[in-house]
This record gives C-alpha cells, structure tokens and sequence, in this order.
C-alpha cells in the first residue's frame, strides 16, 4: 500500500522517530492505527453505555426502579453467591 502524507503529517512521524521513542515510520504508524481502533472501541462503549443510562431512566420513570439500599444489598448477596 502507498500513503501520500501531507507535510504536517511527515513532520508529526519524523519528530517521534527523531525523540527516539520510535525506530521506523511502521512504528509510528502502528501506534497511530492502535490507538484509532481503542478511541473506536472507546466510542462504542460510551454509545453502548448511554443506551443502558437512557433505559434505566425510562425504568425509573416508569418507577420500575429500587432504592438504593435495596441495590446494594443485592449486590453483596449476588457477590457472596458467587464467591
């Protein structure tokens, strides 16, 4: 594959080859790509995260919800069943 990068771009990669933190253009851009696919997955669970927010309010506004003493003493009963 051929990448034409813009000046910015080479300037960015031959600075971190130059720090010393990377050996090769492949380096940075490896780097690059893994951290693009974690801020993807990182996305994806706050999406995921907000959906489980917007339907606990909908329960809770259908007053489908506990209290919260009643929430932990359930978690520490799960917790203790599963030890």
């Amino acid at each position: 594959m051929n990448i034409i990068l813009n000046s910015k771009l080479e300037d960015l990669i031959q600075k971190q080859i130059i720090s010393g933190r990377y050996t090769s253009i492949d380096n940075v851009l490896e780097e690059a790509l893994t951290l693009l696919e974690k801020r993807n997955e990182y996305e994806q669970w706050i999406e995921e995260i907000e959906q489980k927010i917007d339907l606990a309010a909908q329960q809770l506004e259908r007053g489908e919800g506990i209290d919260g003493e009643t929430a932990i003493k359930q978690l520490r009963e799960n917790l203790q069943q599963n030890k």
